[in-house]
C-alpha cells in the first residue's frame, strides 16, 4: 500500500444499516440480510436531540433479535447516552457505537459500555478531529468514522474522510492496538475501495444494499469483493 493510503490487513465486514428498510418488516429485513452473507447490522438510535431524527428504542431491537443470528451493534447518535447502554446490550447488540460529541465524559462512557457487557466502539463525526479520541484507543474494539454528518441514510460519501481514516489506521498500528475502523454513510459500488484502501475494514452500507437491482446477495458480495480488491491494488 501507498503511504497516502495504508490499507488494512484486517478482515472485511459489510455491515447492513437498517435505515431504509420497510420499518413494518423489520424483522422480514434482517432475515433477507442475514441470508445475504452480512457480518453485522447495525441499528441507527437516534434521539431527535443529537441528531435531527427520530428512529426506535431497545424493545425494537429485542423483537428484532429472536429472527437471526448475526451479531447486532448500536450506534447511538443520542445526547448522553449512557443511560440507555445496559437496555441496548439486554437486548441483544454485542457493539455499543458512542459518539464523542455527545458525551461529557467519554472514558468513562466506554468504561461503561464495558460494564454494561458489550464490546466498545467510539464514533467521529466529519468536522470532529482524531486528536478527540488519542486517549481512549485503548478502551475501544472499534473507530467509526462517519463520512457523511450523521443523522439521515441516503447521503453523499464525503471522500475527505479518507485521511481520516488513514490517520487513524496508522496510530492504532503505531500503538500496537486491536481495533477495527468503520465508515458509515454514503458506502456503495463506487465509494467503497477508497475507504477501504484508506484501512477501513468495517463497511456500512444502506441504500446500496437495499437497492441494488440484482438484489441484496448480489449487492453484499459486489461491495465485499470490491474492497478485498484494494489488497492487491497498492
Amino acid at each position: 500500500m501507498s503511504d497516502a493510503l495504508p490499507g488494512t490487513d484486517r478482515p472485511f465486514e459489510i455491515i447492513p444499516s437498517v435505515l431504509p428498510a420497510d420499518f413494518s418488516r423489520l424483522g422480514e429485513a434482517c432475515a433477507e440480510l442475514e441470508a445475504a452473507g452480512v457480518d453485522r447490522i447495525q441499528f441507527d438510535v437516534m434521539d431527535g436531540r443529537f441528531v435531527p431524527n427520530l428512529t426506535f428504542g431497545p424493545d425494537v431491537v429485542a423483537s428484532l433479535r429472536p429472527h437471526v443470528t448475526v451479531p447486532f451493534e448500536a450506534h447511538l447518535m443520542v445526547h448522553e447516552p449512557g443511560w440507555m447502554f445496559e437496555a441496548f446490550v439486554e437486548a441483544g447488540c454485542e457493539l455499543i457505537i458512542v459518539h464523542t460529541e455527545s458525551v461529557g465524559h467519554l472514558h468513562r462512557a466506554l468504561g461503561q459500555v464495558r460494564d454494561a457487557g458489550a464490546r466498545a466502539a467510539v464514533a467521529l463525526n466529519p468536522s470532529t478531529p482524531v486528536s478527540e479520541i488519542d486517549w481512549v484507543l485503548d478502551l475501544v474494539d472499534m473507530v467509526l468514522v462517519m463520512t457523511v454528518n450523521p443523522g439521515f441514510g441516503g447521503q453523499a460519501y464525503i471522500p475527505t474522510m479518507e485521511p481520516k481514516v488513514a490517520a487513524i489506521r496508522r496510530r492504532v498500528i503505531e500503538l500496537g492496538l486491536d481495533v477495527d475502523i468503520e465508515v458509515d454513510g454514503g458506502i456503495g459500488p463506487s465509494t467503497i475501495a477508497g475507504a477501504a484502501a484508506a484501512g477501513a475494514n468495517c463497511l456500512v452500507a444502506g441504500s446500496s444494499l437495499f437497492r441494488d437491482p440484482q438484489g441484496m446477495a448480489h449487492a453484499v458480495a459486489d461491495l465485499r469483493s470490491r474492497a478485498e480488491a484494494t489488497r492487491s491494488n497498492p
